[in-house]
């Protein structure tokens, strides 16, 4: 099964392994990611100014060319998740937005919202499932896992409809089918300060620490991610709890991660 991919700009350097597993990963599961032609960065932030057309053109871009290619998206990055499925869903509830975004983009055919855009976590539960992910497993991550949520996979919910915002379970179910124990824990669905980190890192290092004592207090051994600001932020707060990529204890657990 061959899917249209959008890696993003970080996965092509500092998160280069979010980016490196998902590829091994979704090899060893029958999956093949088709990294989309010409992609440019989303611009790593949502705009939600409604006459600001030009952070909103790559987006288009990278989803028309997936229009072309099959009309399936995958992502990865929560931070590119976000903004492109906000801007299809732009392409279809906001008719001036797709007015003016076709008419500057000459699309040899004009973009509507046709393209299904699905993170890479929903693409393994609802296209592979969890179950046959279960049946694949290798290596069983026999270890009690964090899932951290943060804030740009849930949230605005009624555009991303990714998971209960307040329940979340996805991650959990993720850490189930590879063999490890989830533990669940109150700040998971909480921003940890990324956007906040240049221009007041006190209030970041604030966040991440309080997101990383609440997975430790309950018991987690490590914690998983797929955003790299989240990454960046959790890593540095503190060095005795682990923090890693979903998609490394993915390729673990398949077998495939020492595969370099």
């Amino acid at each position: 099964m061959v899917f249209s991919y959008y890696p993003g700009c970080t996965l092509k350097n500092q998160a280069k392994d979010l980016d490196v597993y998902a590829r091994k990963s979704a090899v060893a599961l029958g999956i093949e990611l088709k990294e989309i032609e010409e992609w440019q960065c989303c611009g790593g932030v949502y705009t939600s100014a409604p006459d600001d057309i030009a952070p909103r053109l790559s987006s288009v871009r990278a989803l028309a060319n997936a229009k072309e290619q099959g009309g399936t998206l995958i992502t990865i990055c929560s931070a590119c998740h976000n903004v492109i499925k906000r801007v299809n869903d732009d392409m279809v509830n906001n008719a001036d937005i797709n007015m003016r975004a076709n008419n500057y983009m000459q699309l040899e055919q004009r973009y509507n919202g046709e393209t299904k855009v699905l993170h890479y976590l929903e693409m393994l539960r609802d296209v592979v499932g969890f179950d046959n992910i279960k049946k694949a497993v290798k290596n069983p991550i026999n270890k009690k896992i964090g899932a951290y949520y943060g804030c740009l996979l849930l949230r605005p919910n009624s555009v991303m409809a990714f998971d209960n915002p307040e329940n979340p379970t996805i991650i959990e179910d993720f850490i189930k089918a590879i063999g490890g124990t989830p533990v669940t824990y109150p700040f998971r669905n909480e921003c940890c300060g990324a956007y906040a980190s240049l221009k007041n890192k006190p209030l970041a290092d604030k966040k991440s620490n309080a997101v990383l004592s609440s997975a430790k207090g309950h018991g987690a051994e490590m914690v998983i991610t797929a955003c790299p600001l989240c990454y960046y932020n959790l890593k540095r707060c503190d060095e005795d709890l682990q923090v890693v990529y979903f998609t490394q204890l993915l390729a673990q657990a398949l077998g495939v991660a020492d595969n370099e």
